[in-house]
């Protein structure tokens, strides 16, 4: 059913594509001529495997966290980012003294699936939020996270220049992303911050430069990127608020 879906979306962003096209002036399919982008779609395999991640049961962690009745949890989630395909909150920070850092089982990068049986799968940030305020009152949090790394590797392959990567880029953050598109399916997130491009930092980067080597990348596209607020916070850049 995946694969089915998948398909399926890859169509209809072929459709998108040509309109995309048309829309900027460029009448002549015949530039799609050597490989149809449909074909380069298919050469691009869904990279993360996230259905196979959120749905295997071997791979979730139950996790107790013990507190004081009133006492917050202690954690700042943040939006795993538009474009997943199970889309989660990620545990972005932690009060160092708090019941979450104090239980020793979470890191910061974990997904969050349920908080006391209730499931935060493809709720609103806020919706989840909510979920952990409410759990003020408790003694006991029972959380389910996926353990994931805070940094997304992404793989997109193109083959030639004339392939749109179907997504934009302001000041390293990733801001908007066609979807079904082969940027999609590589891991690109709506909301990331693109770390390395190519085993390049991008950190430090220029706007400019950094939209000049996407656009001029073929082949194998090697990126790591995380969510913009776990960058920040990392940095020091945005002040944590702890629920």
């Amino acid at each position: 059913q995946a694969q089915l879906i998948a398909q399926s979306i890859g169509q209809a962003f072929q459709v998108a594509y040509m309109e995309f096209l048309k829309a900027n002036g460029i009448e002549d399919p015949s530039l799609m001529k050597e490989i149809d982008y449909q074909e380069v779609l298919n050469q691009q395999e869904i990279y993360g495997e996230e259905l196979n991640l959120f749905s295997n049961k071997e791979r979730q962690k139950e996790v107790i966290v013990p507190k004081m009745k009133g006492e917050m949890l202690g954690i700042v989630i943040v939006e795993s980012g538009w474009g997943s395909m199970v889309p989660t909150v990620v545990l972005a920070n932690m009060y160092p003294s708090g019941p979450a850092a104090r239980c020793g089982q979470l890191n910061i990068g974990d997904q969050i699936i349920s908080i006391n049986g209730i499931s935060l799968v493809g709720l609103p940030l806020s919706a989840c939020q909510n979920y952990i305020k409410t759990s003020k009152n408790q003694t006991v949090v029972k959380l389910t996270v996926v353990p994931c790394a805070p940094v997304v590797e992404v793989l997109i392959k193109r083959p030639d220049v004339k392939y749109q990567l179907g997504f934009s880029v302001q000041n390293g953050v990733i801001c908007s992303l066609l979807r079904g598109g082969i940027a999609e399916r590589g891991g690109v997130r709506v909301g990331h911050r693109i770390i390395e491009i190519n085993n390049q930092s991008v950190v430090a980067v220029p706007h400019e430069k950094i939209v000049s080597l996407l656009a001029n990348s073929v082949g194998e596209i090697h990126m790591k990127t995380m969510p913009t607020s776990i960058y920040r916070l990392l940095t020091g850049q945005e002040t944590p608020h702890y629920q």
